[in-house]
């Protein structure tokens, strides 16, 4: 397995403690995917079709083809892949198999010491940004970065940070200089609380 790949996985290791604290998942579950909420839903949207958008509304951040990444602890029904972006930055997504629907999308910032740091971690901070656009295209360019730097000093130094806003749930692991991870995934959203929303 290539060490990008690695670096990926152990990223991801950081969002494994969430499920435990906002809900009871089963053991299968969460060794499966940690960072999912049990009976999560998908994004109306395949992973090749979130690509081709993301790079034509985003011509200089690109995204290279995902390639799937194979682990004993997946369930069926689930399916890893990830995007080297550079050296340390990636993009990684967790699918529905079948469909290839988008479940989950997270990019991991790998931090680097020297001048380049500042960089590159603006660099990183762009992804995200668009990520939350290419979700929430309501969303203006200001909006998505304020909002990422909201959610960014929420989750400062927590190894799991989850926040939810309408159908999407934002998590970030931040693990200082052992990385940073920021995911966007849908939720569902439960007839009581539409009913609640809709007699405001």
């Amino acid at each position: 397995m290539k060490k990008w790949t690695i670096l990926w996985l152990s990223g991801l290791m950081g969002l494994a403690v969430g499920p435990h604290a906002l809900s009871a998942e089963s053991e299968s579950t969460t060794a499966a995917a940690p960072y999912l909420l049990a009976g999560a839903p998908s994004f109306d949207q395949s992973i090749s079709q979130f690509r081709e958008k993301f790079n034509a509304d985003n011509p200089k951040l690109p995204l290279n083809e995902f390639r799937s990444i194979a682990t004993s602890r997946d369930r069926a029904n689930l399916t890893r892949a990830a995007s080297k972006i550079n050296e340390n930055l990636y993009a990684s997504t967790a699918l529905e198999r079948g469909t290839l629907k988008i479940k989950s999308m997270q990019i991991t910032w790998l931090p680097i010491q020297g001048p380049e740091q500042k960089s590159a971690r603006t660099k990183a901070l762009e992804y995200m940004s668009a990520m939350i656009r290419a979700f929430v295209p309501t969303f203006s360019q200001a909006q998505s970065q304020q909002k990422l730097q909201k959610l960014l000093a929420a989750g400062k130094g927590k190894r799991y940070f989850a926040d939810t806003e309408g159908a999407v749930r934002y998590v970030v692991a931040d693990h200082g200089e052992k990385g940073l991870t920021f995911a966007i995934e849908p939720i569902k959203l439960a007839l009581s609380e539409t009913l609640e929303g809709n007699n405001k």
